[in-house]
């Protein structure tokens, strides 16, 4: 009797620590579906003036608000010659993280308000937090692509 309920306590609790090691599925981050399909990958186009980019996109909650806003078109200001921000016309669900070391090409929306959108262009350290929605694909055209002042632009769904 004794072996028998020292085997289910312990198929319990083996059961249990399989439930919470599934359940980080997601990476530990809250913005990730937990979801056993293959994922779409998204991308989007990102076009100032005649030229044009290509970006992909994060699965998360605030990656899908945004792509819910396009098409879009934005004019954005540079800023401390890294990068290229502007605030949206309403906030986005997520959860923000300070990721220390912004990427060229990271898309990502700050934590102050969540509606401003920004475009590095430039790798750098950081104290801020963001939420990533996502990495354009050409980085070595892309600060050519987005200049030194404020530019206009237009971000739309690829399909």
């Amino acid at each position: 009797m004794r072996t028998i309920l020292f085997s289910i306590i312990l198929l319990a609790g083996c059961m249990q620590s399989y439930a919470c090691n599934t359940d980080k599925g997601n990476s530990g981050n809250p913005d990730q579906e937990n979801n056993n399909s293959k994922q779409e990958t998204m991308k989007i186009k990102i076009t100032v003036g005649d030229k044009s980019l290509t970006a992909t996109m994060i699965d998360n909650v605030t990656t899908k608000a945004f792509m819910e806003m396009l098409p879009l078109t934005i004019e954005m200001t540079e800023l401390h010659n890294n990068e290229k921000y502007a605030n949206l016309s309403k906030r986005l669900p997520g959860k923000a993280v300070r990721p220390g070391t912004i990427h060229a090409g990271d898309l990502m929306l700050w934590d102050s308000n969540y509606k401003c959108l920004v475009l590095f262009y430039k790798t750098f350290n950081s104290p801020y937090s963001y939420v990533k929605l996502g990495t354009v694909d050409q980085l070595d055209q892309l600060e050519e692509v987005l200049g030194s002042d404020d530019v206009v632009v237009k971000f739309e769904e690829l399909k």
